[in-house]
């Protein structure tokens, strides 16, 4: 595999590297026909997430491993340590870097970053990685019953209000309201915390569908990426979800990338223990 991002989309990959990084320890790499995919889990399977670059989003790009190699058989699984660095500084990236060339090296298993910058300086990076099973979410999101979309603006200043340190929120959807609130797993701890709670009316949403009332606990961290990145790109956010202990999946796509995030939800509010219903798992064969 060899693509070759331009300046501006640097920022944008890097971006997608930062909002992954909220997910696991780990990044996998797919490149498809259909473009590059980048892939991570955390270490419970309750959360999951995916970027997908089509080919229109690189000055180049050729899924190609190699002339003994099918097209797309090699999957990376790179350390998320190694490659986060390397996107740090995301103002330094785009004051400086021209292009940022990502290739594969089959036979010393390494990924290599070559970052071109001004003034005729080139930085390059070998990360060693792992062939591995690609992962992918088994979640039919066209399937659930509610359905929200809202500008990312709407949802960050939702998310705001919540304190950095708030791990879980609960999600109320009826077809009057929606209501966003802290959520405490310990009994303790909600003596302790600051409760937030707000109410927002279905004409704020650029798209709301109802069809069972539900209330879902999910992990907020998880999250922040994915709005972070989609405020920053003016990018529509949209959340499929239904009853307590499905899982949730927040979504955004452009005419050159996809992304989602799907997250594992407590079987009810009062639980003590996440739904174990499904989430990441890997496919049975290499493709």
């Amino acid at each position: 595999m060899k693509c070759v991002i331009e300046r501006n989309g640097v920022k944008v990959f890097g971006k997608a590297v930062h909002a992954l990084a909220r997910i696991g320890d780990e990044l996998w790499l797919d490149p498809m026909m259909k473009g590059l995919a980048m892939r991570s889990v955390n270490s419970a399977h309750s959360a999951y997430a995916c970027f997908l670059f089509s080919p229109l989003f690189f000055q180049h790009y050729s899924p190609d491993t190699g002339p003994a190699q099918d097209c797309g058989t090699v999957k990376c699984k790179l350390v998320m340590k190694s490659v986060l660095p390397l996107f740090r500084c995301l103002a330094t990236i785009e004051r400086n870097v021209d292009s940022c060339q990502i290739s594969i090296n089959l036979p010393d298993n390494r990924v290599i970053f070559q970052f071109h910058c001004r003034h005729g300086i080139t930085k390059t990076h070998n990360l060693g990685f792992q062939e591995s099973e690609a992962l992918q979410a088994v979640f039919p999101s066209h399937l659930c019953p509610n359905v929200l979309k809202a500008q990312p603006r709407l949802l960050g200043d939702m998310v705001m209000h919540f304190p950095v340190s708030q791990e879980e929120i609960t999600l109320s959807m009826s077809p009057l309201r929606v209501n966003l609130k802290s959520y405490y797993e310990d009994e303790s701890d909600q003596m302790k915390a600051m409760h937030t709670e707000m109410s927002l009316d279905p004409s704020e949403f650029d798209y709301f569908q109802v069809g069972v009332d539900s209330d879902i606990t999910f992990c907020l961290k998880e999250l922040r990426g994915l709005l972070s990145f989609a405020e920053s790109h003016g990018l529509p956010v949209s959340a499929h979800f239904g009853a307590a202990g499905k899982p949730v999946a927040f979504s955004v796509d452009d005419m050159v990338l996809e992304a989602s995030v799907v997250l594992a939800t407590l079987v009810n509010p009062e639980s003590r223990t996440p739904s174990q219903a499904t989430e990441a798992q890997a496919p049975a064969a290499l493709r």
